[in-house]
């Protein structure tokens, strides 16, 4: 069964980079919205709201039912695109992990957003002001949440391929969940 990994958190918590590695350790498809986004402005000259994530839910929706894993990459800020990605896996008979990307210590999570540069030509990076006024919604379910505050980057990592592998830990729990679902949605259906 495909995997879904949705993540989420504010800019300048390592998510981008945590998400890569995980890419990488897993051999999964990384799907980056900052990516979509900035090749919507540049190839379509349009102003981007929600045109990145409905992009990205067909792109991952393709490769799910190919059973490729896929690594969402993006703020996600909000319920209904959390909700919207979750929706994207069951529909296309995947397991999904939500996790999410914390910096508890606001100087160091401040020191990032400051000193970073784009690897996204033409993409604008947020400034500490908009990255604190942004909208982020606390969230209502389960999940998985790393905190990079005082880690590295392979510590992080090593903490997240421990959470996603734990038996019975979050992971196994949305697995069940998802082929739960599948298989009532069947019954009720014939």
């Amino acid at each position: 069964m495909a995997k879904l990994f949705i993540f989420s958190g504010l800019p300048g918590t390592g998510k981008t980079t945590l998400s890569k590695q995980l890419t990488q350790t897993i051999g999964a498809l990384h799907l980056r919205i900052d990516t979509i986004e900035q090749g919507l402005r540049d190839l379509c000259g349009i102003k981007v709201e929600g045109e990145g994530y409905r992009m990205a839910y067909r792109i991952a929706a393709d490769n799910l039912q190919l059973g490729i894993d896929v690594i969402a990459d993006s703020c996600n800020p909000i319920d209904l695109t959390r909700r919207e990605w979750e929706q994207v896996a069951e529909n296309n008979g995947a397991a999904f992990i939500n996790i999410e990307i914390v910096c508890s210590d606001d100087s160091e999570h401040r020191h990032r957003v400051e000193s970073r540069t784009s690897d996204i030509s033409g993409l604008e990076l947020p400034t500490w002001n908009d990255v604190m006024n942004r909208e982020y919604h606390n969230w209502t379910k389960d999940r998985i949440v790393i905190d990079t505050a005082g880690q590295s980057e392979s510590e992080c990592l090593e903490s997240l391929m421990l959470a996603i592998s734990e038996p019975h830990g979050l992971y196994e729990i949305c697995q069940q969940f998802t082929a739960l679902r599948s298989n009532s949605q069947t019954l009720f259906s014939n």
